[in-house]
């Protein structure tokens, strides 16, 4: 007799019950779901925004008692668009000029903003390798859809790298960087870099990544409610950033980048994704068709991990091992651009 465990077939494709989550993130996760509504519906955007606000970095977080100078500038955005806010972040431990963390928020299309918490991650890493961070505002959804958040991240982009030496950064080392909704941003952002002809980019690091408005991968229907950004908040916040686009024919590769037919091209890339969590079949996918177009790919897929996991658990070991793996993916990133490799970047760790 033959028996088997899957609830049903995606595709042709047997789907089992969701995995089981890392025993340091089972607890935290129940209690993190008392407290916050799931899934997102439009009706709980404003409250997704609200504790966007409530959650900021202020100033003197930002600037770590000095080891960052802080910057907020307005930078121009296409005609009739309005000036896209930007925040710069300075190390001041060594002297430029610096290489560039470019970070676009998370925040589900929704909500988020320059100072979410996931800015805290980026200035870790950068405080650590000696980076700038430089955090881009753009126009959220539903009130601005598709294509206000990819112009204004793209805009941002191409404004820094004609404007860095100003601030004593490096424009010719810039790495994309996002969480969720800023992974597709950022993916986004490296294909419209590579399409339209610059700036080039040192690397995309693309955490835990929105990439597909089909929403159609099995681990959508497997962690249709389960964890922090299950499927069906996964379709709320597509809905809302396409409308009825979203899941038709004429959906852009820089809104979804999965929908890139072409993935050749782009620059080295870091993915990361929770084996727990709706996007997670989507992420492997991306990363294995870049490996298959030639590119230089890292993937990693954190056993019993949730959505964004490291920011609501940040001392579980799981945790700590990708916010380890990421800052050593940047570390050899950098080394193998500067023009005498074997020169480490930023400070090692207590042996």
């Amino acid at each position: 007799m033959t028996t088997t465990t899957s609830q049903f077939h995606i595709g042709g494709v047997p789907v089992g019950p969701p995995p089981p989550f890392d025993d340091e993130l089972a607890a935290p996760i129940r209690a993190i779901l008392e407290d916050l509504p799931s899934p997102l519906t439009r009706a709980l955007i404003a409250d997704r925004r609200l504790r966007t606000v409530t959650g900021s970095l202020t100033d003197s977080e930002i600037r770590r008692g000095g080891a960052f100078l802080l910057t907020e500038c307005i930078v121009p955005a296409r005609p009739g668009a309005p000036g896209i806010p930007l925040l710069i972040c300075r190390p001041t431990a060594t002297p430029g000029p610096h290489p560039i963390i470019y970070n676009t928020h998370g925040g589900g299309m929704v909500a988020g903003n320059t100072r979410s918490v996931e800015l805290s991650d980026e200035l870790d890493r950068a405080q650590e390798l000696q980076l700038a961070v430089v955090a881009v505002e753009y126009r959220l959804a539903p009130e601005n859809p598709h294509p206000a958040p990819i112009e204004d991240c793209y805009a941002g982009l191409r404004w820094l790298a004609e404007n860095a030496a100003a601030f004593g950064l490096d424009a010719e080392r810039i790495i994309v960087s996002g969480n969720s909704a800023g992974g597709c941003l950022a993916a986004g952002v490296s294909l419209l870099a590579r399409d339209m002809g610059g700036p080039a980019l040192l690397g995309q690091m693309l955490q835990c990544p929105m990439l597909d408005d089909r929403c159609d991968a099995p681990s959508q229907y497997q962690m249709a409610n389960i964890g922090l950004w299950d499927g069906a908040s996964n379709l709320v916040g597509w809905s809302a950033l396409l409308g009825d686009d979203r899941g038709t024919d004429g959906v852009s590769c820089y809104a979804a980048p999965a929908r890139a037919t072409d993935l050749s091209g782009l620059p080295p890339t870091f993915i990361d994704v929770g084996s727990v969590e709706a996007l997670r079949d989507e992420a492997i996918a991306y990363a294995t068709r870049i490996g298959q177009a030639g590119g230089q790919i890292e993937l990693h897929m954190w056993s019993g991990a949730f959505h964004s996991f490291d920011e609501w658990v940040p001392q579980a070991i799981v945790s700590k091992t990708a916010k380890r793996a990421r800052a050593d993916w940047l570390r050899r990133l950098l080394n193998a651009s500067r023009p005498n490799a074997d020169l480490d970047i930023g400070p090692k760790e207590q042996q």
